[in-house]
């Protein structure tokens, strides 16, 4: 896994919510009491048959990709609701919701951290970068990655050098390689498709199938904004990639084209 380091330790002085860019107006005490207000809305609204099936649907059993996680059974837009409505916590008091073992308290926690990058400055933004890479272990789904890559480290990463996204793509850690892909998808909409296909690139030989899947989404993106940029990167790779990533990268295209391509008469 990747190594970084991070300001907002538990047990240390944290960060200034005023550097952030931001500035809080609860007395003391009062972070906690946002968390613990988090905390009981995300339980009240708790439907445990819908958790049982989530728990299926995000492959939570021995050896899945998912192992041990827990869920709650909140449908995503009550999720984002609560995160929305909810007073901005510094870092330090974040930090418990983002390695909580339920599923939607990390997704909460994640909401909240792309709230927080918004309406950063610059130092602010860096430090919420880098808690975001110092926590990859528990954005550990891809519904967790897929919601924040792009938002955070894509959204970083913009003006400045991307070298880290090779970094996380030659990761030992599938989410942190799903990173490196999906945070591309900042850089596809506003019609920068290099790094998509440099980081596509290098994952193509990946193992995982979540990955296979990421990279042929990323890939049809570009192919919605210049189908000639995609089909240049296709005709060269088509023959080789993964199936899933192809199939996921040509869905959009005519159905003559796809099975030209399915069919390697390319």
């Amino acid at each position: 896994m990747v190594k970084y380091s991070h300001t907002g330790n538990r047990g240390n002085a944290g960060v200034n919510p005023d550097r952030i860019g931001y500035r809080l107006s609860f007395p003391k005490g009062g972070q906690v009491m946002i968390i613990q207000a988090i905390h009981q809305q995300l339980r009240n609204r708790s439907d445990p048959e819908r958790a049982n099936n989530l728990q299926r649907f995000f492959k939570t059993g021995p050896g899945e990709y998912g192992e041990g996680d827990q869920f709650l059974g909140i449908r995503v837009p009550v999720l984002r609701q609560i995160a929305r409505k909810s007073q901005l916590p510094d870092l330090d008091e974040l930090e418990s919701l983002m390695v909580s073992p339920v599923h939607e308290e990390r997704f909460v926690a994640l909401m909240l951290l792309i709230r927080l990058f918004r309406t950063g400055d610059s130092d602010g933004k860096k430090r919420i970068y880098n808690f975001y890479l110092a926590h990859t272990r528990y954005i550990n789904n891809w519904d967790l990655v897929d919601c924040s890559a792009e938002h955070i480290v894509g959204a970083w990463l913009w003006d400045r050098d991307r070298s880290p996204l090779t970094t996380l793509a030659k990761s030992d850690l599938l989410w942190e390689r799903r990173i490196a892909i999906i945070a591309t998808f900042h850089f596809i909409k506003r019609l920068d498709f290099s790094p998509t296909l440099e980081i596509g690139e290098l994952l193509l030989g990946d193992r995982e199938d979540l990955i296979h899947k990421a990279v042929g989404w990323m890939l049809r993106e570009v192919g919605n904004r210049s189908r000639t940029t995609e089909e240049s990167f296709l005709k060269k790779h088509y023959t080789a990639m993964p199936r899933t990533a192809l199939r996921y990268a040509i869905e959009k295209f005519p159905e003559n084209r796809r099975q030209e391509y399915l069919k390697g008469k390319i």
